[in-house]
This record gives structure tokens, C-alpha cells and sequence, in this order.
């Protein structure tokens, strides 16, 4: 196991545990969260502004790579992930319907999370690739959320 996925796995692992904000907001440490929820970066690319489309295929290839490496060790812990489409999440939010974090936030710029329900409580825990426009980097991200609010 590289340290990139150990220093991975031990940042899931402290959102698992980490208290949820009151307050939506990002921490001192880069996580955005709020009441019920926490978003963190596993992993982030460069920005693409002077790329021509080659640098941002090489960077996705790498991306989805690893978002696989993070799904298949997480699923030796936890089983076979949820596969959740945020695409249909997405439609609905930009035909103005609220929906609850994390999802509101996610489905903006990641179309697939791949998520489980850990047996020791009622977080659930997702990974997901992500990236906000073609010129800004992609990000590999975990969330974690209650049970009773995504």
C-alpha cells in the first residue's frame, strides 16, 4: 500500500469519527461540513487553464484509478459498495428542488459516489470523483453523513 492511500485510508477513517459542525462551513483543515455531514479531499489535481484536453485525459485516467484503489480497499472493510448516481439528483436540484446535504453539494460536480453503511453505526461513508469545470482540478473526495439526513 502506498502512503498516499495509508495517509487516504487514515483521513476516512477520522471522518468516521469527527463530529459534525453546527454550522456549515469549511474547518481550519480544508473539510466543508455542516449539521449532519463532512466533505474532505483525498486527493486533488492540478488546475487545467492552459491544457489542451491531454493533461486533463491523463488526469482522469489517474483519478478514476485511484477512486478504484479507495473503493476496492474500503469494500474489504465494509463489502460491496452502493453505487449512487447523482445525476438525476442534479436535474432535480437545477429544477429547484432543496435537497439535503451532502447531496446538494456533490451532485453539482460529481456524477458517481460510491458509499457504504458501516456496521458500527449509522454514518455513511462515500467516495466519489469529482470536478467543479474542465479548467479547475479534479478532486477525489470522501463524505460522510448521518443516516437520517442524506
Amino acid at each position: 500500500m502506498t502512503t498516499l492511500t495509508t495517509q487516504q485510508l487514515e483521513t476516512v477513517d477520522r471522518l468516521r469519527d469527527r463530529p459534525f459542525p453546527a454550522e456549515r462551513g469549511w474547518s481550519a483543515d480544508g473539510v466543508y461540513g455542516g449539521p449532519g455531514f463532512l466533505v474532505a479531499d483525498l486527493l486533488v489535481s492540478e488546475d487545467f487553464w492552459e491544457d489542451d484536453g491531454t493533461r486533463l485525459m491523463e488526469a482522469d485516467d489517474q483519478f478514476e484509478a485511484e477512486r478504484a484503489a479507495m473503493v476496492l480497499l474500503l469494500s474489504r472493510r465494509w463489502g460491496e459498495p452502493e453505487v449512487l448516481d447523482l445525476t438525476e439528483l442534479f436535474i432535480r436540484s437545477v429544477e429547484g428542488e432543496r435537497l439535503p446535504e451532502p447531496m446538494a453539494t456533490l451532485c453539482g460536480y460529481v456524477s458517481l459516489l460510491y458509499a457504504w453503511r458501516p456496521p458500527d453505526g449509522r454514518r455513511r461513508i462515500a467516495v466519489g470523483v469529482g470536478q467543479h469545470d474542465r479548467e479547475l482540478p479534479i478532486q477525489l473526495l470522501v463524505t460522510v453523513w448521518d443516516e437520517d439526513v442524506g
